[in-house]
């Protein structure tokens, strides 16, 4: 009897023996760059991988998928193996793979959760090499100090492009930001003349760039949401608000406009003055200038007539000023009022145009695909254009002729966010969903989040590092009986 019980423990462990080695070959060649793209088989896990640094490296050897979409061995590896197995099965029986957003995907929102840090420094483990730039290791040393006191930063938030091609893709300083140019040669002398209250386009002096501004006639309005509109905040008290007559912009700030601002004032010591030194010391007169940003703002997705984005609400602010200077009119952010007040266009409905927010949303994750026919006329959102800005041409206006109110980016309003020290945005983003972009929907900045990884000593008062969803669109206040 002991005998073969001795005989059953041995074929046991030798049959155990097999299984593990089974299972761990399973694991080995389910971790095979050539398994990987079985399923994932578009452009980023192919052709950009393959010309990504990690890649195409100097000493020839080729960083596989496994080695950055999963943990090392020992730190969680089956188990973050096991997850994303489950998830790629799961994506590969139930939707079609030409469907998939890619670009959305690559975005460094949805990627960072796909990258580990702990991958990254396995193979890292050195973070000031002999031949790293100053830049670089100013920025390495912040991530140390940072990451030491239990602060999560991530290292794709710098180096996006490490794993996958960007093309364009930058990261540190961006001294040749201001080399960007609108492609026009018309230079505009004079500011617009204003004889009477009516719409009308503005020209920058000394540029070539002009835009449209909207007459608004003052009026009362119910600010807010009803008890029983879908999706209501509990910030979003309904009221009875006046407002006075004012112009509003057609459009958010874009690219072309804003870096006319940075241009023209390029000229007050940027290269070598610190970050907020050289605002404070400015006097009234003097418009002080953004510094270069610490990477690519605009996020590679293109400039021109997009919003601008990434900009703080100081830096904002600071272009209302700066436009006021040159235009000789009085332009500002909006209060919260006057920008609900233009969004809603004299309606009282969730959104300017009509339809249900319940009905623009999938409920449930086998609910029935929504109706977002009317929504996406209208609005550049989460439904739509999930990974990115648009230009305001791909949208229809609201009923007075203001574009974006909702969407495409959340836009900086002069107040205060109650009970805060943060400022109001309206508006809701690329980013949100049905709910986000109606007309009531509230949110505030968040700038110590979204100064999370900048490296720098004190921190930008210009550029948000982590965030990309937020512009501004100028206001200019009407003066009866003097010209405007």
């Amino acid at each position: 009897m002991k005998r073969k019980t001795w005989l059953l423990f041995f074929i046991g462990l030798v049959a155990g023996m097999v299984i593990l080695a089974g299972l761990g070959k399973g694991v080995e060649v389910t971790s095979t760059n050539d398994f990987c793209a079985v399923c994932h088989v578009h452009p980023q896990a192919t052709a950009s991988w393959k010309q990504g640094v990690h890649y195409a490296t100097q000493s020839g050897y080729h960083v596989g998928c496994a080695e950055c979409h999963l943990p090392p061995k020992g730190e969680g590896y089956l188990v973050e193996k096991a997850k994303t197995g489950m998830r790629d099965l799961w994506s590969h029986w139930t939707k079609d793979s030409t469907d998939f957003d890619w670009e959305a995907a690559s975005t460094l929102e949805r990627a960072s959760k796909h990258v580990y840090n702990s991958s990254c420094i396995h193979c890292h483990e050195n973070l000031f090499p002999a031949k790293l730039t100053r830049e670089g290791s100013d920025a390495h040393l912040y991530y140390k100090q940072m990451t030491e006191k239990g602060e999560d930063l991530q290292c794709i938030s710098c180096h996006l492009n490490s794993g996958h091609y960007i093309e364009g893709y930058l990261h540190g300083s961006n001294t040749g930001f201001a080399a960007v140019t609108d492609g026009t040669d018309t230079i505009y002398e004079q500011p617009a003349a204003i004889t009477s209250f009516g719409d009308f386009t503005e020209q920058i002096p000394g540029s070539g760039i002009s835009f449209r501004m909207i007459a608004l006639p003052g009026g009362e309005f119910n600010m807010g949401s009803p008890d029983d509109e879908p999706f209501r905040g509990s910030d979003e008290l309904l009221r009875k608000v006046k407002v006075d007559s004012f112009f509003i912009a057609e459009v958010e700030v874009t690219w072309n406009e804003y870096m006319e601002f940075y241009r023209q004032t390029a000229s007050e010591g940027r290269s070598t003055d610190t970050e907020g030194a050289r605002a404070k010391a400015a006097g009234v007169d003097a418009i002080s200038g953004a510094t270069p940003p610490y990477g690519k703002p605009d996020q590679n997705w293109g400039m021109g007539q997009r919003p601008a984005i990434s900009m703080s609400w100081h830096a904002a602010e600071t272009y209302c000023r700066w436009l006021s200077q040159v235009t000789g009119k009085a332009y500002r952010l909006p209060t919260e009022a006057e920008w609900e007040y233009a969004c809603r266009a004299g309606t009282a409905t969730p959104y300017f145009f009509a339809g249900d927010p319940g009905k623009f949303e999938k409920k449930g994750l086998f609910g029935s695909k929504p109706d977002t026919a009317v929504i996406n006329t209208y609005v550049i959102y989460h439904g739509n254009s999930p990974s990115k800005t648009q230009e305001p041409s791909a949208v229809k206006p609201n009923p007075w002729g203001l574009r974006n109110m909702s969407g495409n980016v959340a836009e900086f309003c002069s107040d205060i966010y109650e009970g805060t020290s943060e400022h109001v945005i309206r508006g809701g983003s690329f980013r949100d969903g049905a709910a986000g972009v109606r007309s009531a929907a509230r949110d505030h900045t968040r700038t110590d989040e979204w100064l999370k990884t900048d490296p720098q000593m004190p921190k930008s008062i210009w550029w948000y590092s982590d965030c990309f969803h937020v512009g501004f669109r100028v206001v200019m206040e009407y003066k009866s009986g003097n010209g405007q």
